[in-house]
């Protein structure tokens, strides 16, 4: 069986600091969520990915989405990362297809927010990606869904990877804070039970956030020095399988 690696970013402004009642205009969150794309750029050159992306983001840098779109596959994050509507997952879709000019079938909403699939599917997606199913406190509690792809109502749903048994989440916050060789050996033990990871991360972490009124677990390992940290594990796991966007799967 082919083993796969989907290595996904949530490309978005970034509108972070605002939960934790820090002020950033727009113009700024624009500029760190297009400091961070570049930031990722020697990884984005080295492996396809998927680019969860709002249309928000993508209306401010469309040509930039447009290249991005031919080595990568563009999915919708909604059109605004801190408002929402239903209308949304349409409007975005049919936005982000203009931009990129590629067919957008995959959806994640901000911050994993729940919504239903008879809305996706309405909307003209074919799968989803807004779950982590695990325990994550004072956000949500998904011991309950499936650990690993389902359907729900004509949609595919591929869960962020969690380990297997005691469901250890190993979305970008793990990456962050956990030991290297730990989240390695934990990455591997996934690929080889599940046939495939589901990794996310953000363009934003990869610059210097320091300065922003963010917890000390969100913004450990930004910057440069957390580049070379997904360079690393990008070389490591590439021993274990082949990565492939989301939409290959």
């Amino acid at each position: 069986m082919n083993r796969q690696v989907l290595l996904s970013f949530d490309v978005e402004e970034f509108d972070m600091p605002l939960e934790y009642q820090f002020n950033i205009p727009v113009d700024e969150q624009m500029r760190i969520g297009i400091e961070g794309l570049n930031a990722i750029m020697p990884i984005l050159e080295t492996v396809p990915s998927t680019l969860f992306t709002t249309a928000n983001f993508a209306n401010h840098y469309p040509e930039r989405i447009s290249k991005l779109a031919l080595s990568h596959e563009i999915a919708s994050h909604t059109f605004y990362h801190t408002a929402y509507e239903t209308a949304d997952l349409l409007k975005s879709r049919l936005r982000l297809e203009e931009i990129s000019g590629q067919k957008i079938t995959g959806l994640r909403m901000p911050r994993m927010h729940p919504v239903l699939m008879e809305d996706v599917k309405a909307a003209g997606y074919t799968y989803d990606s807004s779950i982590n199913p695990t325990w994550l406190p004072g956000r949500y509690n998904n011991f309950h869904l499936p650990r690993t792809v389902y359907t729900e109502n004509g949609i595919k749903r591929i869960p962020a990877s969690v380990s297997p048994g005691i469901r250890i989440p190993l979305f970008w916050l793990s990456f962050k804070n956990m030991p290297y060789a730990l989240y390695l050996k934990l990455c591997r033990q996934t690929i080889a039970k599940d046939g495939y990871i589901c990794l996310y991360f953000h363009p934003w972490e990869f610059t210097p956030i320091e300065q922003f009124g963010l917890p000390g677990y969100t913004r450990r390992w930004c910057g440069p020095i957390l580049v070379e940290r997904l360079l690393q594990l990008v070389k490591d796991l590439s021993k274990d399988a082949d990565f492939e966007t989301m939409n290959q799967l």
